[in-house]
């Protein structure tokens, strides 16, 4: 096919042949550039009715873009000086740009161009340092004041200090003018960062009917990195995606004063609370918790940990690497001497980087950490094989585990779910486990990061800050890195003649079928030492106002027991889980009944249940919201010597703010 156009053609094969320069071409078309430039921008002047030569102010912002400006420029070169300068066309692309810093409020930065070539140095000496960002480019302008104060005994127990404050941010939200890296919105396309950050999550339960499906079976989770990504986005001064909003991690991720398992008994104790609903009147809240041995830390085996980590480019930013390196450092203290640290990092290609070294060399495994630079491309399935085989390697009677730290990226290798999660569960069968800490926002591959975690027995976490990294690395090193037992089920067979409908808060991406219960071969979550898991169940009574659906025309409840012989039993629960290195589960069972205490630990897990349902734009709470939400974690703040409750009640202030 023939090019339409012979001026096209003609500099299409000129540029292929390569002309030598004519002597002076780069000077002259450099000042034609600069000349019909300044003619541009004049003219653009006159039309607006301003007087000739004045120059864009923070007044005055150059609103056309910079893209507008270059074809103007460019349409007043004919053929034969396009290609007399194709030798001078990086120094012209160098000179429009440093003609032009953009600030963040859209204006001009003034800038004098010498008229001789410009030079590297000379550019990054002559642009000026971007200015801090401002509120309004993150897309809000809080407006008014909110009074704040913070009580002595806060000051130092708070791991956020700045956010864990007794604060009034109710003020009125308005819409800020949009602003993307400090450009206009016109020129946004020349800047916008695109964010690929991808959320594992299922719809929200619906209402089920008991009459109807009786049984309710899910695997226990213990992750908490739903609850940080919640904590991040709000910090920025942003709505979390409700695809980020993982209810159960929510309310995990905080510490509930539970009893503990008596001597010689299971490895975890249930315990059963029943509260009025405090979104709904005419319905009830059923609180299922568990709460594992406390760890005893001088019996605890020796730790063979591997330190799988993600030097790709994508981590360079400072809450990436960075922040990485200071987590782990923070977790070396927590180490015994008898335990041993290996360093794995990939990137392109995957290497060794600290064969296993006892945990007492804390300063040979410091500078291997300090030696890590982020660059290249994400060979994360080839450094996690890496990872395995040196952990297999380390053998002993330890516990074997791999600590993966990324950003979710994997991107070259193994990148398709079920592959991984097949060769993931292969090794966890072989006797190492995997725990995975997610870093950084723009491309966090949270649906990575849960799948991994969960086909490796271990347990997924996100890290925001470093306060963070000392509450899962140092607060929770016991618990989060030596189990007490896996594949924990819950079976909740409910009782049709006192409740008509139930639905579970949660737990979307943990269903089971109810065959899969007795199953031993079906994986399941895992519970570590000192570990708590909550799960919440609202449930309706049959005649209640509050009833979603019509009851039946034809045919009644065919309860296996008569009701009146099952007494005030809302349902019955059974638990299965099996002892680390089993393949035999064993069972416990035990009514649910009404008339347990209310505590403040439970009013306060509500509390988390409502924000995580409000977060997602559930259904289910009617003209419930923000305020009834804040009232209830204030009124059950409880003992709080962390501050994480504090925290949470400043970020549905923040999410009220917002969302006004």
């Amino acid at each position: 096919m023939t090019d339409p156009d012979p001026d096209f053609a003609r500099l299409k094969a000129a540029l292929q042949a390569a002309p030598a320069p004519e002597a002076g071409a780069r000077d002259a078309a450099l000042a034609m550039a600069m000349a019909a430039f300044d003619q541009t921008a004049q003219s653009q002047d006159i039309r607006q009715g301003s007087r000739p030569g004045l120059r864009p102010t923070p007044d005055r912002p150059l609103r056309a873009g910079v893209m507008k400006g270059m074809k103007a420029m460019l349409a007043t070169l004919n053929l034969k000086q396009i290609l007399a300068a194709t030798t001078s066309a990086a120094a012209l692309a160098v000179g429009v740009f440093v003609m032009l810093p953009v600030g963040m409020d859209g204006a001009l930065a003034p800038l004098a161009i010498p008229s001789a070539a410009v030079q590297p140095s000379a550019v990054a000496e002559a642009v000026p340092p971007s200015p801090a960002p401002k509120a309004a480019a993150r897309g809000v302008t809080i407006e008014g004041t909110a009074t704040m104060s913070v009580p002595d005994a806060m000051a130092d127990a708070t791991p956020n200090a700045w956010m864990r404050v007794e604060a009034n941010v109710s003020a009125p939200v308005a819409s800020a003018p949009h602003v993307a890296n400090g450009l206009p919105e016109e020129d946004a396309n020349l800047a916008t960062t695109e964010t690929t950050d991808a959320y594992a999550n299922a719809d929200a339960n619906p209402s089920q009917i008991t009459a109807e499906t009786p049984v309710s079976t899910f695997s226990i989770d213990v992750d908490t990195a739903s609850y940080a990504i919640i904590r991040s986005s709000l910090t920025r001064g942003q709505m979390p995606p409700p695809e980020a909003v993982r209810v159960e991690e929510m309310i995990n991720y905080f510490p509930y004063d539970l009893p503990t398992p008596e001597d010689g008994a299971a490895p975890f104790r249930p315990t059963i609370t029943v509260m009025q609903t405090p979104w709904n009147p005419g319905t009830r809240l059923v609180q299922i918790a568990l709460q594992g041995r406390m760890p005893v830390v001088a019996d605890r085996p020796a730790l063979n940990l591997v330190f799988l980590i993600d030097t790709s480019g994508s981590m360079q930013d400072a809450d990436k690497l960075p922040l990485l390196k200071q987590s782990l450092a923070l977790m070396l203290g927590q180490l015994r001497p008898e335990d041993r640290v290996a360093i794995v990092a990939y990137a392109g290609s995957a290497g060794e980087v600290l064969a296993p070294t006892p945990a007492s060399e804390a300063a040979t495994i410091l500078a291997a950490l300090d030696r890590l630079d982020a660059g290249g491309s994400t060979a994360g399935a080839e450094g996690l094989a890496l990872a395995y085989r040196i952990a297999e390697g380390m053998g002993g009677s330890g516990v074997s585990r791999i600590l993966l730290a990324t950003d979710g990226d994997f991107n070259v290798g193994i990148s398709d779910p079920a592959e991984l999660e097949a060769y993931v569960a292969a090794k966890r069968d072989r006797g190492v486990y995997l725990s995975v800490l997610g870093f950084g926002r723009g491309n966090l591959d949270d649906a990575v990061m849960q799948s991994l975690a969960q086909n490796g027995n271990g347990t997924a976490a996100y890290i925001d800050t470093l306060p963070e990294a000392r509450k899962v690395l140092v607060d929770q090193l016991t618990g989060a890195l030596f189990p007490i037992a896996d594949d924990v089920k819950i079976q909740v067979e409910w009782n049709p003649a006192q409740v008509a409908e139930y639905r579970l808060i949660g737990y979307e991406t943990r269903a089971l079928a109810r065959e899969d219960f007795n199953n031993d071969a079906v994986d399941a979550g895992e519970i570590a030492a000192g570990h708590q898991v909550t799960a919440i169940y609202e449930i309706t009574a049959p005649g209640s106002d509050a009833l979603l659906s019509d009851p039946l025309r034809y045919g009644a409840a065919d309860a296996t027991v008569a009701p009146d012989t099952m007494g005030p039993e809302l349902g019955f629960l059974r638990l299965r889980y099996k002892a680390p290195g089993e393949q035999v589960s064993a069972l416990i069972e035990t009514p649910i009944v009404s008339g347990t205490p209310v505590t403040s630990e439970a009013g306060f897990a509500a509390a988390i249940a409502g924000m995580g349902q409000l977060l997602r734009g559930s259904v289910y709470l009617g003209d419930w919201g923000w305020d009834q939400a804040i009232d209830l974690g204030l009124a059950h703040r409880g003992d709080d010597p962390f501050g994480y409750r504090i925290e949470a009640v400043n970020l549905m202030r923040m999410a009220k703010a917002l969302s006004d």
